[in-house]
């Protein structure tokens, strides 16, 4: 159980009183600004629903949808793939991530113990989402401190990466522009994020040290992340109000701006120009179900546990309407904005878009700077694009510790709280450990380190992760189940769509991108040149299995301490544990004075 940070004096003869005398005392000493509330099992809830949906918006639109859509729909065949794109929204994403807000609200649990509640044989998914999320903020984080890192120098007289005369700049082959063709060369962009942030090695086997400034903004990144999340959803709620709009108000005064510049048009063609061919490849339907799962978030444990400090009958399915299409409309709108940026820049040096199209860091640390160096105005644009960044990127980041915290107070609270006392300790215990992990990709050949943990964590983990949790909770939980779930809290059951969706056609869609992903694996690499030694590629799999080789110990263990014969305890084994007949809806005496005591 999670606690709110507020004194409480609840004397041991509190359980002694009435019902109706417990429910008053809790309600004047948490205060009544709405700010933390009780749910019904004396767990802590949002404040108000927008501060859920914030939330959830903010953790879907992060900067994937700035750096990964709008090339991959650019490479996918262009407007065309809007069409792949919103039929798998439709019968994928939105389907699932109210598949996800269901298990959370309803159980009011995270991940693991709802998960090992609905299908106790994949116990160990709920734990393995624990172990992505993780794993994924402890570097997520380091592209925070990137932004920060450019955001300061942003503030300069002149913007630093605009020029080659700069002692980190080899000048025999740095170009102010973009270098096109010339191979030998490199933009003055590209030479500051290689030679002055990153200080570059030749390879991840040369580590060469800890840069100590991005290390030191590394502690403030996690700094930050730890006081926006240590009250809980009382914190993270208020916070949401500005990380997740604050970003819509940046995206849209950078449309005005780029739509007006020459070349933009050419830009946006480019992007956008149908390649009707495209859609009799399957590797473009792959994509679109791909970028959906991923830039919604399903799979990683963060939804269901945002989902379940909602009163128990929230409105579950608007705000799965909500979130999805507000990330799908973010995505749009950050393609418009981007490629009539790459359009002026292709204009300027007299380059097709396709020579500056990029997709990944290389796009948002490297060519919009040196679209920046070149636009009026630059000096206010760069601040405000890099704080566009750093909210979208802590808005995911929230959520993905807020897994790891929801698990440690969900299944060990009390003992933890023996030792910690208080739960901002604990968060600041667990932000400390994911600092700690970051520290490897600050060293000057961390950007190594970065691209082997992304390429084996958000690729190759998360579909098998992703398909164990479909496979439980709609295949083997049942559809019926589920329905049962939905209709207890909104008062009706999932309509048709929903039902065939989940029975058939997203774990269809999903087993589809997991044998693709495995078919189509490439090892990881950095940049168009650089191929890892077989020992990194080694601690890439490592990496990749210790998230997912939670998923058959908990098998395991399920059937080693259920009695009776084989198949007794896989029939044991597959019995969900919840619920279903009756749900109380009425706060209990026991959980408001556990709570209030705590």
């Amino acid at each position: 159980m999670m606690g709110v940070g507020a004194e409480n004096k609840t004397e041991s003869t509190s359980s002694k009183l009435t019902l109706q005398q417990l429910e008053e005392k809790v309600e004047v000493e948490l205060g009544n600004d709405g700010a933390t509330r009780l749910s019904e099992n004396g767990r802590e809830t949002w404040g108000r629903r927008l501060e859920f949906v914030l939330a959830s918006v903010g953790y879907a639109v992060g900067l994937g949808n700035v750096w990964r859509f709008p090339y991959l729909c650019y490479r996918s065949g262009g407007g065309a793939f809007l069409i792949p794109y919103l039929i798998m929204l439709f019968l994928c994403g939105i389907p699932l991530l109210f598949m996800e807000f269901t298990v959370g609200q309803y159980t009011r649990l995270g991940p693991v113990h709802s998960l090992a509640k609905i299908c106790p044989l994949f116990k160990g998914v709920g734990l393995a989402t624990v172990v992505i999320s993780y794993v994924l903020c402890t570097y997520y984080n380091v592209l925070m401190t990137w932004a920060l890192y450019y955001l300061l120098h942003s503030f300069s007289p002149s913007l630093p990466w605009q020029s080659c005369n700069n002692t980190w700049n080899a000048v025999g082959n740095c170009s102010t522009g973009f270098p096109g063709n010339a191979t030998h060369l490199k933009s003055a962009s590209q030479q500051f994020f290689d030679h002055k942030v990153l200080e570059i090695t030749s390879g991840i086997e040369h580590a060469g040290g800890i840069r100590w400034e991005l290390f030191g903004l590394l502690v403030l990144a996690w700094a930050i992340v730890y006081f926006c999340i240590f009250k809980g959803v009382k914190s993270t709620g208020k916070v949401v109000y500005f990380t997740a709009t604050f970003p819509y108000f940046i995206l849209f005064a950078l449309l005005i701006n780029n739509v007006q510049l020459p070349g933009a048009k050419d830009g946006i063609l480019f992007f956008l120009m149908p390649k009707w061919s495209k859609l009799l490849e399957v590797q473009v339907w792959v994509n679109a179900a791909a970028q959906i799962f991923n830039s919604i978030g399903i799979s990683f444990g963060s939804m269901i546990s945002m989902a379940s400090y909602n009163k128990f009958n929230n409105n579950i399915l608007r705000d799965t309407y909500i979130v999805s299409l507000a990330n799908s409309a973010t995505s749009i709108v950050a393609g418009f904005v981007i490629f009539s940026a790459i359009g002026y820049m292709a204009h300027i040096h007299n380059l097709p878009v396709d020579d500056i199209a990029t997709d990944g860091p290389g796009l948002v640390f490297v060519v919009y700077p040196e679209v920046f160096s070149t636009m009026p105005i630059s000096q206010l644009w760069a601040p405000l694009f890099f704080i566009m960044l750093l909210c979208l990127g802590l808005d995911s980041q929230f959520a993905m510790v807020e897994v790891a915290v929801t698990f440690i107070m969900d299944g060990f609270g009390k003992k933890v709280l023996q030792v910690f006392k208080r739960k901002e300790l604990i968060v600041l215990a667990v932000c400390s450990v994911g600092f700690l992990l970051g520290i490897p990709h600050i060293t000057r050949g961390g950007i190594y380190v970065f691209q082997l943990m992304d390429h084996y964590t958000a690729v190759v983990s998360l579909m098998f992760l992703a398909f164990f949790e479909v496979l439980a909770i709609t295949l083997i939980f049942g559809v019926r189940r589920l329905s049962v779930m939905v209709e207890k809290m909104l008062g009706k059951k999932p309509n048709l769509f929903f039902r065939v969706c989940w029975q058939y056609l997203s774990p269809m869609l999903v087993l589809g991108i997991l044998i693709s992903s495995i078919v189509q694996y490439t090892p990881a690499r950095y940049g168009k040149s650089y191929t890892y030694p077989m020992w990194a590629e080694g601690v890439g799999w490592f990496i990749s299995l210790f998230s997912i080789i939670w998923i058959p110990l908990g098998a395991l263990h399920e059937l080693w301490t259920t009695e009776g014969s084989l198949l007794q305890r896989l029939k044991k084994s597959i019995t969900p544990t919840i619920d279903l007949e009756s749900v109380s809806q009425e706060p209990s005496g026991e959980s408001i004075v556990l709570f209030a005591a705590a």
